[in-house]
């Protein structure tokens, strides 16, 4: 099972899908299929500073937390849970993985996505998601 992750964790192969007319749809949209190789040293790997830096700038422009708590009392930091530091509900929180998805072009399973309530364990799961980028 180590083996098998830690090859994943270097390896992207792009998947071809059928469409509902029957022709195969570009795995990424127009840009074209592309396998990408990762070197053993995890060059291309996302470092855990941009993850951080990135699941926080997607917490800040969040609708729903106000712009107005950085200045006040609360930074948004990687300590940062949705619920009792930001006042977010569980719809919220769902909303949320959404749209850390969408910025790391992963799939988050529900039975995973339903544990990540703060800021560190976004990080923790998407830092260690072999296919985040």
């Amino acid at each position: 099972m180590a083996l098998r992750a830690a090859i994943l964790r270097h390896l992207r192969v792009p998947v071809k899908t059928l469409t509902l007319t029957g022709r195969k749809s570009q795995p990424w949209g127009s840009y074209g299929a592309s396998l990408r190789f990762l070197s053993s040293h995890g060059d291309d790997h996302l470092s855990k500073d941009e993850v951080i830096e990135r699941v926080l700038s997607v917490i800040k422009s969040f609708p729903k937390v106000d712009p107005s708590q950085f200045i006040l009392h609360l930074q948004v930091t990687p300590d940062v849970h949705f619920q009792k530091d930001l006042g977010l509900d569980s719809l919220d929180n769902v909303e949320i993985v959404m749209a850390l998805e969408e910025e790391f072009k992963l799939e988050i399973p529900d039975k995973e996505a339903d544990k990540i309530d703060s800021c560190n364990l976004a990080i923790e799961y998407i830092y260690n998601h072999p296919m985040a980028g």
